[in-house]
């Protein structure tokens, strides 16, 4: 692992106590070039998390609080008229940085959920028939509180498909949440981290990552997890192809920060529970997504 690396994990982990291993998936979602979905009750670090993560990768940066008010020109920007020179000019809206934190994205309409689908999946966006192209790397971090139902508008399935990734932070560990209490907010830390990446290092490693080997029993393993989520009884719909495919990217950037060149059982196993979650809902009332997702890890064999 590159030294850069190595500090972006050392800064990340002394921003947010006790949670290596979430902070360990939230790289990998990065590094496999996908997006995040941070959903978790209110207060425990959501936003702390994602602008430290845009300092730490040296990425340009903007924080949106998505309102049931919102428009999709607020978002994505505005042809605007000058009348001396008759002619519209494009003012760019805050998804074009490298990094957009979309906070609270489930309190926006489904037009304005939907105005992130194309840039999402494309990298680009759409105004008044003429497309724009997104900077690179482009990444969209969302939050949002699943305890709040007032005023929210739950995402659907085509946009909750477009992250890679589901990840909670959860509470503090007890000895992380004294710590906290003791020293204070860690939002304090937030001027003082140092960018260890910009956008051309970022590039260099994400390339790196696609190079990672999964061969043709990896391949098979994911299979048949996928396959697994499609049995009646379990899922409202199954796993689709792409699902498996944002599988094997993400096992292929966890092995990577292993230290590794090829992907093995045990990055799947690591990555697979983030990747399905969001894609899933339960036939079963009292087991849990995650609950089954677990049971199938352990039901598949490793060939």
């Amino acid at each position: 692992m590159s030294t850069a690396l190595q500090l972006v994990q050392k800064q990340l982990n002394g921003l947010i106590l006790g949670k290596n291993q979430v902070l360990d998936l939230v790289l990998t979602c990065v590094l496999a070039k996908g997006h995040l979905l941070l959903e978790d009750v209110p207060g425990v670090g959501k936003t702390t998390l994602a602008t430290g993560l845009a300092a730490v990768l040296g990425l340009t940066y903007q924080r949106v609080q998505f309102t049931n008010d919102m428009l999709p020109s607020d978002l994505l920007g505005v042809n605007v008229f000058h009348p001396q020179e008759a002619r519209f000019t494009f003012h760019q809206g805050p998804v074009f940085n490298q990094f957009l934190l979309a906070d609270e994205i489930n309190r926006a309409s489904p037009k304005v959920q939907s105005a992130l689908l194309e840039a999402m999946e494309e990298g680009q966006v759409s105004v008044d028939g003429t497309t724009y192209t997104l900077p690179k790397p482009f990444m969209v971090i969302a939050t949002q509180n699943p305890t709040e139902q007032l005023g929210t508008f739950p995402l659907p399935e085509s946009q909750l498909d477009r992250f890679m990734m589901r990840l909670s932070l959860g509470y503090p560990v007890a000895q992380a949440e004294k710590f906290l209490y003791a020293h204070g907010d860690r939002r304090q830390l937030l001027p003082k981290l140092q960018a260890a990446l910009n956008s051309a290092d970022l590039q260099t490693l994400q390339q790196q990552v696609q190079q990672v080997q999964a061969n043709e029993a990896v391949a098979d393993y994911v299979y048949r997890l996928v396959q697994e989520t499609r049995k009646p009884g379990m899922f409202v719909l199954g796993l689709s192809p792409r699902s498996g495919l944002a599988i094997i990217a993400a096992a292929k950037a966890w092995a990577f920060l292993q230290q590794r060149q090829f992907v093995i059982p045990e990055d799947i196993q690591a990555v697979f529970p983030s990747v399905a979650n969001h894609r899933l809902h339960s036939l079963q009332s009292n087991v849990s997504v995650d609950q089954l997702l677990q049971k199938i890890i352990k039901h598949v064999v490793v060939a």
